[in-house]
């Protein structure tokens, strides 16, 4: 049982791990393989916080088979885990707030557009699936982030109606698919400035700001 009323979801991609660098990397290496430039803006806009699916017809074009997908999603993903592997680590203050949740029973999942492959590569370096209820990903939807789909199944998960839920984000598009589900959200200043997380209920630079007292704050907002 709970010593609060209330449940927590964590995207991962920007959120537990600051990792959006190397898939600008990973992204930039790719497109480099196809003589196309790649930027940064372009990341921001059109990828961060959205499913490969999704990403890969706007790369490509919108009629993009399931073959041809998982072919170039398998090619990306490699190229990210080669360039991310010595450099992975915990966003700052996870581990001690993971550990401050779980000590109050306080129930957590992990709800990211990421593929499976590339959870367990993160599992492998950092050992937090004590912590999790359940690992929503990719594979679990058939929307990707704007779309509230994700946290809809977060909220069923977690056991509490979407209002009594939090979701840390980094991304547009997952704070709109938090904030559509019913969820109160956090925002981490990973991967975008302060102005464009607007929408959170919160905005913190790392897991360093944020307490228990914070969060119950928020579920009190209207």
């Amino acid at each position: 049982m709970s010593d609060y009323n209330f449940g927590v979801a964590f995207d991962l991609d920007g959120t537990i791990i600051d990792n959006n660098y190397y898939h600008i990397l990973s992204w930039k290496e790719f497109y480099k393989r196809r003589n196309r430039n790649f930027t940064t803006e372009e990341f921001i806009e059109h990828f961060n916080g959205k499913t490969n699916a999704d990403v890969l017809k706007y790369v490509f074009h919108p009629n993009l088979s399931a073959e041809e997908t998982h072919q170039h999603t398998n090619e990306k993903e490699d190229i990210y885990r080669e360039i991310y592997a010595p450099h992975i680590k915990p966003v700052a203050g996870l581990i001690d707030l993971l550990e401050l949740l779980h000590q109050h029973n306080i129930p957590m999942v992990i709800a990211t557009s990421g593929i499976p492959v590339n959870i367990e590569f993160m599992l492998q370096h950092i050992p937090i699936k004590k912590y999790f209820t359940n690992i929503i990903n990719s594979t679990h939807i058939s929307n990707g982030k704007p779309h509230p789909e994700i946290y809809q199944i977060a909220a069923k998960t977690l056991g509490f109606f979407p209002e009594k839920c939090i979701a840390f984000e980094d991304a547009v598009a997952g704070i709109q698919s938090a904030k559509t589900a019913g969820f109160k959200t956090i925002a981490l200043t990973t991967t975008h400035q302060s102005a464009e997380l607007n929408q959170a209920d919160i905005i913190v630079k790392d897991f360093t700001e944020v307490t228990i007292e914070m969060m119950q704050s928020i579920l009190l907002k209207n």
